[in-house]
């Protein structure tokens, strides 16, 4: 093929690849510049007398033995604004059950219950909920669910209950500051977050778009009133995410939703290592549960053009674009090309992809964790990340954290 045959090859393709990208960075962008306007992240605060037992705290567990302790130890830091802490357990082995009974010895707020068996159609996680929600007290005017991986610091609840009030949220749900410990998932773990923060609008931003709203179940807030009005978890069943599902079912209703940033109030060790990270979270980030069929192919589109191609196109032009490279270099190419103007545009949106690392720096512990310096390569994990997305989008989970479930879900 001649030099001027495969620039017309490459041009088409080029022109191609524009067409697919450019509408998706147009939205990218639409997000990323409403991050100036959002609301600060939440404070940890002291409770005062009006917050009085106004929070039941319920914690789903299933054999949480290894990592619920700092939990347990957070939680009974909180003060008199929490009225009750219910666990319930799903006849967990490894003794979970036990380490509550201790710390109840010290904290009479402590309560563990057993959920009753997992009816069909139900995924274990809402359905503990669900079952702590019924049994926790109507006194109570907030509920607050908290994963059992969680570790909130003291002041975490008044801060989320006053910022709740004050803001006149129904729900709000916090983004965690996350733990890395290992080479693997400081490389993974934050390519497969932006994922999320591509699609969404940034955490502290009102959407006004049911559909689009983000939420976080490992700090999730909700007035218990509307938690009744909506018949609990059960509109989220059988939602492998729970807590995207309930909150999009209560923006539908017409109640204020939000979704902030509480790296300064709570942790999380979500999992441990990049092959655990890759098989348990890359599962549920599609949110295909909470999401309509149109909307996942949408998402799905987005997630390929800014965050999959962009390196791969660089490299690409690097390594196998001689017809451009011979053109640059003999002066041939005068004005802009679809080739010229698809490596910019690529290029482009990998300083931008690089740049959001300081911007999602705080969300991140890293003090402990060995090869730490590989954060800062993660945008060459994002095509694997964005891979896990469309294998994860087109299969239904059948196990969730040693739970098997039928093909009835």
């Amino acid at each position: 093929m001649t030099n001027d045959n495969a620039l017309m090859v490459e041009s088409a393709i080029s022109l191609l690849l524009l067409l697919i990208q450019v509408p998706a960075t147009a939205i990218l962008f639409s997000r990323l510049l409403k991050g100036p306007r959002r609301l600060p992240p939440i404070e940890p605060q002291q409770p005062t007398l009006e917050l009085l037992g106004k929070v039941s705290v319920v914690v789903p567990t299933l054999n949480e033995a290894l990592r619920i302790s700092p939990l347990l130890a957070g939680l009974s830091h909180q003060s008199y604004e929490v009225r009750e802490i219910i666990v319930v357990d799903s006849k967990s082995v490894d003794g979970t059950p036990d380490l509550v009974k201790a710390i109840q010895q010290k904290d009479p707020r402590f309560r563990v219950m057993t959920d009753d068996p997992l009816p069909s159609g139900w995924v274990g996680r809402p359905w503990a909920l669900h079952n702590g929600f019924l049994f926790s007290s109507e006194g109570s005017q907030w509920f607050l669910g908290l994963d059992a991986d969680i570790q909130p610091h003291p002041g975490l609840v008044a801060g989320l209950v006053k910022t709740a009030e004050a803001q006149g949220y129904d729900l709000v749900s916090l983004s965690p500051q996350f733990i890395l410990k290992y080479p693997g998932e400081c490389w993974l773990q934050p390519a497969l977050l932006m994922t999320l923060l591509y699609r969404f609008d940034p955490a502290g931003i009102n959407t006004e778009q049911p559909e689009r709203v983000m939420a976080n179940g490992q700090c999730f807030l909700c007035r218990r009133s509307v938690l009744a009005a909506v018949g609990g978890y059960s509109s989220a069943s059988g939602s492998f995410c729970d807590d995207v599902t309930l909150a999009r079912n209560i923006a539908v209703q017409g109640y204020k939703v939000g979704f902030l940033d509480g790296a300064k109030v709570l942790k999380v060790r979500m999992y441990e290592g990049a092959m655990e990270t890759w098989k348990e979270w890359g599962r549920s980030l599609d949110l295909k549960d909470a999401t309509s069929r149109s909307q996942l192919w949408g998402d799905l589109w987005l997630l390929t053009s800014v965050q999959g191609l962009p390196l791969l196109i660089v490299f690409a032009f690097l390594l196998i674009s001689p017809p451009l490279s011979y053109s640059l270099q003999t002066g041939l190419i005068a004005l802009p090309t679809p080739p010229l103007l698809l490596l910019g545009l690529n290029l482009f949106l990998v300083i931008i992809r690089f740049a959001m690392l300081i911007a999602i720096a705080p969300s991140y512990d890293r003090k402990s964790a060995k090869g730490c310096w590989l954060f800062w390569l993660s945008p060459f994990a994002d095509p694997l990340a964005v891979l896990r997305i469309f294998l994860s989008a087109f299969r239904k989970p059948r196990e969730w954290r040693g739970r098997k479930y039928s093909g009835e879900l």
